[in-house]
C-alpha cells in the first residue's frame, strides 16, 4: 500500500489524504476574518462645536489625553461624546465617521473624528447620542467657503457610524501618568488601531508569570495598586468592542520615570 512520512510518522494514503484536509480545515480556521469594529449602518444624532472656530478642541479632556489633542495624529479630529458612547471613559480613543445632511452647505464625505472627552447628551433623553466636535473638524463637513455658515448654525444634525481607528507610522504607546510609584503605578494607552477602546488592561512584573488585572480610573488611564512593582513591566490590553488581545512584552522598563511614554513594536 501507498503512502507518506510526515515529519517522520508514515501515513498509508487514506490517513494522509485526512492529515491533509484537516490541516487545510485548521488552516482555513486560523485564516478566518476577524472581528471588525467597523460599522456599516448610519445613525441618527447631534453635533455642535467648541474651543475656536478653528481649532483643535479643549486642551485635555475627561479621557486623560492632554495636551497630545493639539498635535497630530489627533489634532482636528477630536471630539466629545454623550455618554451613551463615552461609556464612563471605556470609550476613549474609539473612532467614528460623523456627516451633516444638509446638502446645500455640507459634503458628502464625513469627516472621521477620534473621542478624547466627554459632553452633555444636550437631550432630555439619556439615549441620545451627541457630538462635540473641535471647530476644525466641524467646519471640515461643509463644503468649500462655508465652514463659518454651518458654525452659525450652532447645534445640526448629524449621522455617524463606528470605523476603525488607523495610527500610521505608530504603534500602541503607554504613557506612565504623574504619582505613579514603585507600589501604584497608572498608565494611559495611546494609539490604539482597530478598535481604538480599552475594555481590560492586565500587567506582568520582572520574573513574574502572572498576569495582574489592572483598574480603570478614569478616561483612557488604568492603574495597579499591587505592593512593590518591579520592572520592567509587560503589559496586554483587551479591547472594550470586540474583545482583541495584545501583549506588549516589557515594554515598561526597569527604569521607568513618570510623564514617559514608551512605545511598544505592536499595534491591532
Amino acid at each position: 500500500m501507498g503512502g507518506y512520512y510526515i515529519f517522520g510518522t508514515f501515513y498509508d494514503s487514506k490517513c494522509y489524504f485526512m492529515v491533509v484536509l484537516l490541516s487545510h480545515m485548521l488552516v482555513k480556521a486560523c485564516a478566518g476574518p476577524l472581528t471588525r469594529v467597523a460599522d456599516p449602518h448610519w445613525h441618527s444624532a447631534t453635533a455642535t462645536w467648541y474651543g475656536s472656530p478653528d481649532g483643535d478642541g479643549s486642551s485635555g479632556g475627561a479621557c486623560g489625553y492632554g495636551t497630545m489633542v493639539d498635535v497630530k495624529p489627533y489634532k482636528a479630529r477630536v471630539g466629545a461624546v454623550s455618554p451613551i458612547l463615552f461609556k464612563g471613559g471605556e470609550g476613549c480613543g474609539a473612532c467614528y465617521k460623523v456627516r451633516c445632511l444638509d446638502r446645500s452647505i455640507c459634503k458628502k464625505k464625513a469627516v472621521t473624528v477620534i473621542i478624547t472627552d466627554e459632553s452633555p447628551t444636550l437631550s432630555s433623553s439619556a439615549s441620545h447620542t451627541h457630538f462635540d466636535l473641535s471647530g476644525a473638524a466641524f467646519s471640515r463637513m461643509a463644503v468649500s467657503g462655508h465652514g463659518g455658515a454651518l458654525r452659525n448654525r450652532g447645534k445640526i444634525i448629524v449621522t455617524y457610524r463606528r470605523t476603525a481607528c488607523t495610527y500610521l507610522g505608530k504603534d500602541i504607546a503607554f504613557r506612565v501618568n504623574e504619582g505613579s510609584t514603585a507600589n501604584w503605578i497608572s498608565l494611559l494607552v495611546e494609539f490604539e488601531d482597530g478598535d481604538g477602546d480599552v475594555g481590560s488592561m492586565h500587567i506582568r512584573k520582572a520574573k513574574s508569570t502572572e498576569w495582574l488585572q489592572m483598574t480603570h480610573l478614569w478616561g483612557a488611564n488604568w492603574c495597579i495598586n499591587g505592593g512593590a512593582l518591579e520592572g520592567p513591566f509587560s503589559v496586554k490590553l483587551t479591547t472594550l468592542s470586540t474583545r482583541r488581545t495584545l501583549s506588549a512584552r516589557d515594554v515598561i522598563p526597569k527604569h521607568w520615570t513618570v510623564k514617559a511614554t514608551y512605545t511598544s513594536r505592536l499595534n491591532f
